[in-house]
């Protein structure tokens, strides 16, 4: 497929590229798409009688501003964090000099130094640093909500936390409004979306174009990485690309495995590609051209058919319960392997909801239902309880009025099919 042609993605945080067009046809009007994320998120805090939220997460800072900053080192660093106001300003407190990062993007009203609230920041003084960080959060509560003491916060130190209830304000969980807001995507949402999954299967091509009998499973797996970057891509969340004996049992991440001729590669992409947006989709293929075995052919006929079964059902207004319950029906000898959902929320990364297999549902599985606007990975692990190679397949797509429309279309392989 065409790629498209990805320079100066920086620039997409600037004025003068607010409404930043691609050469294939996606168009993505960014100051429509941070005006509707900035709305959900408010609204969500709204709905739950909270003054604010403060958010530390970087895919939440990201989803209310589109502010971003070393984004892989702020998720173990809190070096970064966000003030909004429900109805009022929104205040990013950023980094050392880094100001610059979030001017013109429209989202952040007010910019701030951020008070050191992870071990990183205050060293054997984090105690006494948090204590001091509340009463400026607190003080924004009181100017923006007057008597709502109710705050949303998601992660952050449990000191921090503490003395944010110290200072007399009411906690509630911030990652649940976060992933709320995140659940119904809008048209510019799905445009950037599409831009990402783009630049994942022209990497996709790439990787398994490339891969040869001789190569070990972390060099097949650095193309992906090299062609996401190249692109305008951000980075990739895991490393789960196995060859041969080592696709079954499933989870485990790349390794210096030599792979040889005739040897199943497997892979998910969990890659976070242009915008900040995660393309999230798994293939098969056999190394070196060589014809698939009839043990091969199983495996991938049962995932493509798990896969295609439970994207024809999926429909808007579906409980999660309901699909669960008439998902496709794995042989018995795979379900020990089963993948850990048969469906999960894309968007930023892997989003809101979970559905389980039944087996599982009383364990661990929760309600809802799907909705227009929600877009989801359809998920697909075939492996065989007493051992040999396996299959992860997996597609994403966008829940319409009707039903459900493609957003990722890497083709299935052929022969494998036959």
């Amino acid at each position: 497929m065409d790629t498209p042609v990805i320079s100066d993605l920086a620039e997409a945080r600037l004025p003068a590229a607010d409404d930043y067009r691609y050469p294939d046809g996606h168009g993505v009007d960014l100051a429509a798409l941070r005006a509707y994320r900035l709305g959900r998120l408010r609204a969500e805090l709204a709905a739950r009688d909270c003054a604010g939220g403060l958010f530390c997460d970087p895919l939440n800072v990201r989803y209310a501003t589109d502010s971003a900053n070393m984004q892989v080192w702020v998720l173990h660093n809190a070096a970064r964090y966000l003030f909004v106001a429900t109805g009022g300003p929104v205040v990013l407190f950023d980094y050392h000099n880094c100001d610059f990062l979030s001017r013109g993007l429209g989202t952040v009203d007010e910019l701030r130094r951020p008070a050191p609230i992870c071990p990183y920041e205050a060293g054997p003084k984090l105690g006494e640093r948090a204590a001091g960080f509340a009463p400026e959060i607190d003080a924004l509560v009181r100017e923006h909500g007057g008597a709502n003491r109710r705050l949303a916060v998601d992660t952050v130190n449990h000191l921090v936390t503490t003395a944010l209830a110290a200072s007399g304000l009411e906690l509630i969980d911030g990652h649940d409004v976060a992933e709320q807001a995140r659940r119904i995507k809008s048209a510019d949402e799905i445009a950037a979306m599409r831009v990402s999954v783009a630049v994942c299967e022209a990497a996709m091509a790439a990787m398994q174009r490339e891969t040869r009998p001789g190569m070990t499973e972390n060099q097949i797996w650095s193309i992906l990485h090299r062609e996401n970057i190249a692109r305008g891509g951000e980075w990739i969340e895991t490393r789960l690309l196995n060859s041969g004996p080592r696709t079954n049992p499933w989870f485990q991440e790349c390794s210096h495995r030599v792979v040889r001729a005739g040897d199943l590669v497997t892979y998910d992409t969990d890659l976070i590609g242009p915008f900040g947006y995660c393309a999230d989709i798994s293939r098969a293929f056999v190394c070196g051209g060589e014809r698939p075995t009839e043990a091969q052919r199983e495996l991938y006929r049962i995932a493509w058919e798990q896969v295609q079964t439970n994207t024809a059902l999926l429909k808007p207004g579906m409980s999660f319960r309901a699909f669960s319950d008439a998902s496709y029906d794995l042989p018995a000898p795979y379900r020990k392997g089963r993948y850990a959902s048969i469906v999960h929320g894309i968007g930023l990364t892997d989003e809101y909801p979970k559905v389980l297999y039944p087996e599982d549902w009383d364990a661990a599985g929760y309600d809802g239902v799907f909705e227009p606007g929600m877009t989801v990975c359809i998920e697909s692990y075939v492996g065989h309880e007493d051992g040999g190679e396996g299959v992860k397949l997996e597609d994403m797509v966008l829940i319409t009025g009707s039903g459900t429309a493609p957003l990722s279309g890497y083709p299935f392989e052929p022969d494998l099919m036959a």
